[in-house]
């Protein structure tokens, strides 16, 4: 069976700094924390609670995540490395007070080196409780000095890499007029469609939750609705924003997509290796999903030093000029831009990180 999370499409085999696995019997947590690099600073990621079918997968997808975190984060200019956890189970029915905190012992154990935030499965009231074990959580809630929710400015970011991308393909910053897919309205995709609508996009979704899809269609009633993924990414689409879960483009999906642009907030929507080459040789423009979804890290990592949500979304407007930037790189070296952007990421963690080596 595929993996469904999807796979880094930066070469080598991952190498981490460090990887721990925690367990609590008694609150039933299981639960993986990976450190990819902290060569720019902390590690900094969210915490995934799902589940998955085996440790196994469970590892295999913290390793993916925490590596693309560490892109992610050099990138939207932060000084944080990157990190991840994921914790095994089912959140609507496993996650407890009790689990939570117990899981906030591990994250304090590392003294620093890694930062939690949400992700998938788990909400800022998580991160508060997580935090009354831990000093090194952030993403908390606006009652509790945080900021909130960091899907707001993930969708912002992300439609500013699709406003990039527009300028590159059809010479305006703009999605007026054309058409896009949204594959997942969860906590980012809803806010992208209002985005979109904004912008005078025409916008057809897809989710399983049917209580996520009315919920879009009762504010966006002219959005249209197909069945589901594979119905969408064959629909006549001039934009394909995947954000759900990732691997949702790979070798059945890319030669039957319409769209001219790929620009998601989901992570690792690459199924593996040389699928970007696939998209750029169909003449698809691909936005790397790390670089435009980074929105929600810049957010949370601006919480850390004292919140503010101006200054996080400047910081997050950002993402168009180094998409932009991406995107002309690669038409200068005549790669993809998924190559161009880890070719930018990983020359920032090495001409930064080196400084750590200059004694103060």
């Amino acid at each position: 069976m595929p993996n469904v999370f999807g796979t880094p499409h930066k070469g080598a085999e991952p190498r981490h700094e460090q990887v721990v696995f925690c367990q609590d019997e008694a609150s039933g947590l299981r639960a993986i924390i990976a450190i990819y690099s902290t060569a720019l600073g902390p590690a900094l990621g969210g915490t995934r609670f799902y589940p998955y079918r085996s440790e196994d997968e469970a590892l295999a997808d913290v390793l993916n995540l925490s590596r693309g975190m560490a892109y992610k984060n050099a990138l939207a200019g932060l000084d944080h490395g990157g990190g991840k956890a994921v914790i095994i189970g089912d959140p609507a029915v496993d996650k407890t007070e009790a689990l939570l905190r117990a899981y906030g012992r591990f994250v304090q154990s590392l003294n620093g080196r890694y930062y939690t935030a949400c992700d998938v499965g788990t909400y800022s009231e998580d991160m508060d409780v997580i935090a009354r074990e831990s000093r090194f959580v952030t993403g908390r809630t606006t009652a509790n000095g945080g900021a909130g929710d960091s899907s707001v400015l993930t969708a912002y970011g992300v439609f500013q890499g699709m406003r990039a991308a527009a300028e590159t393909v059809w010479g305006s910053p703009t999605l007026r007029g054309r058409r896009v897919g949204v594959e997942g309205v969860g906590k980012v995709g809803h806010r992208l469609v209002e985005h979109l609508r904004e912008d005078g996009a025409e916008v057809v979704i897809c989710d399983v939750s049917e209580a996520a899809v009315e919920r879009v269609r009762a504010r966006h009633p002219e959005v249209e609705v197909v069945a589901d993924s594979h119905a969408l990414i064959r629909t006549d689409l001039d934009v394909y924003a995947p954000c759900a879960l990732g691997g949702s483009l790979d070798d059945d999906t890319v030669p039957v997509l319409t769209a001219k642009i790929v620009c998601g907030a989901a992570n690792n929507q690459l199924a593996h290796p040389g699928i970007e080459k696939r998209l750029a040789d169909r003449g698809v423009l691909y936005a790397p999903d790390y670089v435009v979804n980074s929105g929600g890290v810049i957010q949370v990592a601006d919480e850390i030093g004292g919140f503010d949500f101006d200054r996080a979304k400047s910081r997050a407007s950002g993402i168009y000029e180094t998409t932009k930037r991406i995107f002309a790189l690669a038409a200068d070296e005549g790669v993809p831009p998924a190559a161009a952007a880890d070719r930018l990421a990983e020359r920032r963690m090495s001409e930064i990180g080196r400084l750590r080596a200059i004694l103060l």
